[in-house]
């Protein structure tokens, strides 16, 4: 099986109620359940919140929401530890990470991404960029010939399930063999701060009016 995860706590120190905060005309967490909807090839998709209203509207856009312990909802809680606990509570394959604070994404990016985890026989992937971005005073190259390294952006990540459920580090699940997706870069910005969450919309209106 290969079950599509968002997780959406309540809480947050950016932004208050970032997950359902509205952006471009509908709450943050709309636009990543309507990516995980297009998709053929997911098999499930679940919501894990501890939130009522998380949950509420979740479902309103046609989530399946799955509850999520208290302690799963702090600011010291790690998405491997949220990651385990839907496992224990569903069977999976395959986890399809979809974090809500990524809410642009192509039509298509969803099943293109799983089609080369599947096809790669990879134990994980991700999307991102190339950066070469280094540390002042750490670099001798010019910014042209550096080859620079891949950052993982956080819109899609894919893992096997049975990496998961044996992790007990965050490094522990990406295995031995990692693929990547590069992607454009207004897929790219992470919703963390305001202006995060600005620049976001900008870039859903923008792609709204080109529609």
């Amino acid at each position: 099986m290969i079950l599509g995860i968002t997780p959406a706590r309540g809480g947050s120190k950016g932004i208050s109620r970032k997950n359902i905060k509205k952006i471009a005309g509908k709450p943050l967490i709309a636009w990543t359940i309507e990516s995980a909807k297009e998709s053929k090839l997911l098999d499930r998709f679940l919501v894990s919140t501890e939130d009522k209203e998380i949950s509420e509207i979740s479902k309103k856009y046609g989530a399946e929401v799955i509850s999520r312990p208290a302690e799963l909802a702090t600011d010291q809680a790690t998405t491997l530890s949220v990651l385990k606990d839907v496992l224990s509570k569903t069977e999976a394959d395959i986890v399809v990470l979809l974090q809500c604070t990524s809410p642009v994404r192509e039509k298509g990016l969803v099943d293109k991404c799983i089609n080369k985890f599947l096809d790669s026989e990879a134990d994980s992937l991700a999307t991102g960029f190339m950066c070469n971005l280094y540390e002042w005073g750490k670099y001798n190259e010019r910014r042209q010939e550096m080859a620079g390294w891949f950052h993982d952006d956080g819109n899609i990540i894919i893992l096997k399930a049975g990496l998961i459920k044996k992790a007990n580090l965050l490094n522990e699940i990406w295995g031995e063999k990692r693929e990547k997706v590069e992607i454009s870069r207004e897929h790219n910005f992470e919703i963390d701060g305001k202006f995060d969450f600005w620049l976001n919309e900008q870039i859903l209106l923008k792609r709204k009016s080109d529609n």
